[in-house]
């Protein structure tokens, strides 16, 4: 069972998600808030798997909440969910540490396809979002190359990690073992002393390596 912290401040939207999530049997709402600050409370008492917050939320919004639950239980991914289709909300989102942004009017086949790619260490961002998100990215371009201690092997995985691929998409499209991707991936980050995938997704793209 994959464990769910849900936050979000209006009570009927909560629950409204929740049965969305909840229509696959593997997924389970076993937290709920209605701030930031209640799903910081909670991660203290419990463990997830995956935090699902709303941006904007009295007493604690979204974005601080992931950024302390990103910190202090790196173990649990963060996915932002909100009804702003707003691309700068999206990159504070990443720079939160979260790996998901989507919409509240997903599908809820959407809903759960991006809870699960987040799930499986891939980035994911709702079409739109995206493709007003990308260009900012791309026109912030650093001019230095990519790190020289990067091998290409690792090349080849920053530029899948910057694709929005999981770990499993990346082994089997390399012919490697997870762990062995993983064990790149965390290689990787030492060298550019990035925190996190979402960080170097966002590396992959100011390279033009994607």
């Amino acid at each position: 069972m994959i464990r769910i912290l849900l936050a979000e401040d209006q009570s009927l939207v909560r629950q409204g998600l929740k049965m969305m999530i909840e229509t696959d049997d593997t997924l389970r709402v076993t937290g709920e808030a209605a701030n930031g600050e209640e799903a910081i409370s909670l991660c203290e008492t419990a463990t997830f798997d995956l935090a699902l917050l709303d941006i904007r939320m009295p007493v604690m919004d979204g974005l601080t909440a992931a950024r302390t639950i990103n910190s202090r239980w790196p173990d649990t991914k963060v996915m932002m969910l909100t009804t702003f289709n707003d691309d700068e909300y999206a990159l504070e989102a990443l720079k939160s540490g979260a790996v998901g942004y989507m919409l509240k009017d997903a599908e809820p086949t959407e809903l759960i396809r991006a809870i699960r790619n987040c799930l499986a260490g891939g980035l994911q961002l709702e079409g739109l979002v995206a493709a007003k998100m990308m260009p900012k990215l791309i026109n912030q371009t650093i001019s230095h190359e990519i790190d020289p201690t990067i091998t290409p092997r690792e090349l080849d995985i920053v530029k899948r990690v910057g694709e929005g691929r999981s770990n499993k998409e990346i082994s089997e499209e390399l012919g490697l073992s997870v762990g062995t991707v993983k064990n790149h991936i965390s290689q990787i980050l030492d060298k550019l002393e990035l925190r996190d995938r979402t960080q170097l997704a966002i590396y992959a793209i100011r390279h033009n390596v994607v």
